[in-house]
């Protein structure tokens, strides 16, 4: 029992790992479209941003709805990304805790 509740403990923190560095590079290039490094109608980029979009929207939106607008600054991905690390830290309390 103890090492299929690590197996999926295990996946989970990976798969929460991803999901941070998504959150990274979504910001990153929105900088960079921002600051004009990046040019917006680069085919690589623009796709790239919008497969981080896709992936981080359903996740991005409930929070956005219970966090006060700050009008050009949006605080949802950090937001999202202390939930995940809080997660995480949970996660490795509950398998710290099976193992022993």
């Amino acid at each position: 029992m103890a090492v299929g509740l690590l197996a999926l403990i295990n996946i989970i923190n990976y798969l929460v790992t991803i999901v941070i560095l998504l959150v990274v590079v979504q910001f990153v290039l929105s900088l960079l479209f921002s600051f004009n490094v990046v040019d917006r109608y680069s085919q690589w980029a623009s796709s790239l941003y919008r497969a981080c979009n896709a992936l981080l929207d359903p996740m991005l939106r409930p929070i956005q709805r219970f966090i006060p607008d700050t009008g050009a600054i949006d605080f949802s991905p950090m937001v999202l990304i202390v939930l995940l690390r809080v997660l995480q830290a949970v996660l490795a309390s509950i398998a710290n805790s099976s193992v022993q």
